[in-house]
């Protein structure tokens, strides 16, 4: 089957909190956007039962609402989405490509917010119980089904604790089991405070998951105790997991700088080693995974792809101009000596009135031209990481092509490399 191809200024990789966002600050800078999400817009914010932590709501509201908010401003705003699965990226100089089973997506600018994917226990017998078997990972979604029954809850984080107790809504007993000590757990204050107080709730201190046991469902969870060795069989009708994520970045090893975990490195301009490619949201090397962070993510991400393509548009079509032999001077604004040589650099210009073009870079307002000049250097002696670069230095072109980097600055030199392209043709 031939794929058919569509082009966009950005593509969204992931519907979260923070592709919604990016997928609105970039349709709202006038770029054609597109959101790709495999499952459900909203992501992983989607499950949670209660969001008392975002600005702007200040009663208690559900993730899913919280979410639908997100979708529709993003469509009012002319974001396109479409639900499918990614296959495979490829990115490169001459533009990035996503590739889902039925499209081949092009893209100037890439934004992954992919998020990540429940943590499993790794215990023995858990693939048999996932999902409609009895191990959930979704309070809101199922919580209702185990109404004046026994769950089991696994993990002490925020999520874990916070969504125990919205169970406790419905389940007549909870049962959480922690890893840590006696009245020690990961979830904040002031959430720990609420569950202990709960009736409803009972932990189990020191333990792991062994095993999980059930006739087709799951009917038991088989507990170990950490310090003692002891095996503890408790019987309930469901058990949700709640002991983090994996950063969904599978496809993408190989192609993008990872940390040892998987998650995406990033600079504050949430970019990745790969120019043009941007990433947000849970996916992303970083401390705190909530819908603030998400969303601060996602508007970095769109106000920086947005100007990564200006200035790609800028580069194309000044930068690399076809009318006149080209003269690019990549310097530092701070440095005095770049500060004269950049004097010297537009005499010459003068001097040869309409046969040369004089083009300026800082190279640190201008960081992402420098790297789009060094990808096109390639092989010809400009260093491809910025901050690596000599400075000050020229780059020649002739006819949009680069021809030479030079960090010879002398008067002599410059011109005289300028009346040799100015007296040749290129092949």
């Amino acid at each position: 089957m031939e794929k058919k191809s569509e082009d966009y200024d950005v593509v969204i990789i992931g519907g979260g909190a923070a592709g919604l966002t990016a997928g609105i600050y970039c349709a709202r800078a006038r770029l054609n956007t597109l959101i790709i999400e495999k499952s459900l817009l909203g992501g992983l914010a989607t499950y949670t039962s209660e969001i008392e932590n975002y600005p702007g709501f200040p009663d208690r509201e559900t993730g899913p609402n919280i979410m639908k908010q997100f979708e529709k401003q993003a469509k009012r705003m002319g974001v396109k989405i479409k639900l499918t699965d990614v296959k495979t990226v490829r990115f490169g100089i001459d533009g990035h490509h996503v590739e889902t089973f039925r499209n081949i997506f092009h893209a100037k600018s890439v934004i992954i917010a992919t998020g990540g994917k429940p943590r499993l226990t790794k215990a023995k017998n858990e693939e048999k119980y996932l999902y409609d078997k009895g191990i959930s990972f979704c309070a809101t979604c199922d919580a209702a089904q185990y109404t004046d029954k026994t769950v089991m809850v696994i993990g002490s984080g925020d999520a874990a604790i916070e969504e125990g107790m919205f169970l406790t809504k419905f389940a007549n007993k909870v049962v959480v089991s922690v890893l840590h000590n006696e009245g020690i757990m990961d979830a904040n204050q002031i959430a720990q405070e609420e569950a202990l107080a709960n009736p409803k709730m009972e932990f189990k201190w020191n333990t792991l998951v062994d095993s999980f046991e059930g006739d087709g469902h799951l009917d038991k969870v088989v507990l170990k105790n950490l310090k003692t060795g002891e095996l503890e069989e408790v019987s309930v009708d469901g058990c949700f997991l709640f002991i983090g994520y994996i950063p969904n970045t599978e496809i993408l090893k190989g192609m993008i700088d990872l940390n040892k975990l998987g998650h995406i490195k990033t600079n504050d301009r949430m970019e990745t080693n790969v120019s043009g490619v941007f990433a947000a949201g849970d996916v992303r090397d970083k401390e705190l995974r909530q819908v603030a962070t998400c969303v601060g993510d996602g508007a970095i991400a769109g106000v920086n792809a947005e100007k990564f393509i200006s200035d790609m548009e800028t580069f194309e079509h000044k930068i690399l101009q076809k009318d006149k032999v080209g003269l690019i001077y990549i310097y530092s604004a701070i440095d005095a000596i770049g500060r004269e040589i950049l004097l010297r650099m537009q005499k010459i210009e003068e001097e040869y009135k309409d046969k040369v073009k004089l083009n300026v870079i800082d190279a640190y307002k201008g960081e992402s031209l420098c790297r789009m000049l060094g990808d096109a250097c390639d092989n010809k002696g400009f260093c491809k990481k910025f901050g690596q670069v000599n400075l000050p230095s020229v780059v020649y072109t002739k006819n949009g092509r680069i021809v030479e980097v030079s960090s010879n600055l002398t008067k002599d030199t410059v011109v005289n490399k300028l009346n040799s392209l100015l007296s040749t043709t290129l092949s």
